[in-house]
């Protein structure tokens, strides 16, 4: 019999998994994703162990929690020998209250359900994740791991608004995000790259999601990303930083109700908004339609920009890092990105693939065998 530990990332239209064994190295066992949730379910999967794959399209109605039960079965199919043992669930926020890998009690749950406001298309999901697992396997112990945990500890002056500090002691702050994509970077640059782990570094988290953060002796002195994942770098389908007086002008002038205005800003902005086309990078490339350079164009420079005010932050810059989807993969979004910055002359560039999965994995065994020492 395998332990193993099921990492799942529950998002608005798709959930993600990993599966590693407890063992020596934590191998990875399978991977895969229900994507398309709300338009058109697929289900694509693979056994790690015999390359074996699936793709398998879905009821039109699939929901998430439908999907976390599918991947579930999915995985209990493949081996008699594989035992999930342990659940271990990305949360976007952990608000001010988490900071490390946290056992998810029904208290804990409650705790993390105030939190939805903060990251109103997002923590739902998470929980949603969380109570299939436990409805359908009650005694497998779940674990949170945090996007925001990276980045407690900044300095006040990097996690305060300029607003009346009344509003800023009810929690109205900087969290910062792709905190588990970061402490992994962090983690490959102390191992592979000490030089630099323990210098002046400013990571690029590109994806649809993206944010930069900057970092000094690999810990988070600033990022972009503000009390929610609005905020900072265009993103896929979400504008960035916005004058807010823009939001009161389409609420007041324009007569947005402000439920439209926020599905606007999260889904229908950024590169998708900015070229009428999509948010996919790789249509956007592919595309001769000029919006779609426009857009890419746009991306690349606010990327830029963000970067030299990183640099400021932390008093120069010793090595910039790419890191997510569009990071690794986008060759030409890089070299516009260092077109920009070639007055900088940036000592080292670095691509290091995110693996925010089994960065959980680490830590959850960590959270684990704390538990198991009380």
């Amino acid at each position: 019999m395998i332990d193993t530990l099921l990492i799942i990332n529950a998002g608005s239209s798709s959930v993600k998994f990993q599966l590693f064994g407890r063992s020596q190295g934590l191998p990875r066992l399978a991977t895969g994703s229900v994507t398309g949730i709300g338009t058109a379910p697929v289900l694509a999967a693979e056994n790690d162990e015999t390359g074996a794959k699936i793709k398998i399209n879905l009821p039109l109605d699939e929901t998430q929690k439908q999907a976390v039960r599918r991947i579930i079965d999915w995985i209990n199919s493949l081996h008699a020998g594989w035992k999930i043992t342990a659940v271990v669930h990305r949360f976007v926020h952990g608000g001010s209250e988490f900071f490390e890998p946290t056992l998810i009690t029904s208290d804990i749950f409650h705790r993390l359900k105030r939190l939805i406001p903060l990251a109103p298309l997002h923590q739902q999901h998470h929980l949603s994740a969380v109570g299939v697992i436990m409805r359908f396997m009650p005694m497998i112990p779940q674990i949170a791991c945090f996007d925001t945990a990276f980045h407690n500890g900044r300095e006040a002056k990097f996690i305060n608004f300029a607003l009346p500090q009344e509003i800023t002691n009810k929690g109205v702050h900087r969290y910062g995000f792709h905190g588990l994509s970061y402490a992994w970077t962090a983690q490959v640059l102390k191992k592979e790259y000490p030089e630099l782990a323990s210098g002046r570094v400013v990571a690029a988290h590109l994806g649809n999601g993206a944010s930069l953060c900057a970092m000094k002796n690999g810990r988070s002195v600033d990022t972009t990303m503000g009390m929610t994942v609005l905020d900072g770098l265009p993103m896929g389908t979400r504008c960035g930083a916005i004058d807010g007086g823009v939001i009161f002008y389409i609420i007041r002038e324009l007569g947005m109700r402000l439920e439209d205005v926020e599905r606007m800003l999260y889904m229908d902005s950024g590169l998708k908004g900015l070229s009428g086309i999509s948010n996919d990078v790789k249509a956007l490339l592919d595309s001769p339609d000029p919006r779609a350079k426009y857009a890419l164009d746009y991306f690349a420079l606010h990327i830029a920009k963000y970067i030299a005010a990183m640099a400021v932050s932390i008093g120069g810059i010793d090595a910039l890092v790419f890191t997510g989807g569009i990071g690794e993969h986008a060759e030409p979004v890089r070299k516009a990105v260092l077109e920009h910055l070639a007055f900088l002359n940036l000592p080292r560039v670095l691509i290091i693939p995110a693996n925010e999965e089994r960065f959980m994995a680490e830590q959850a065994l960590v959270c684990l065998a704390n538990k198991n020492r009380r």
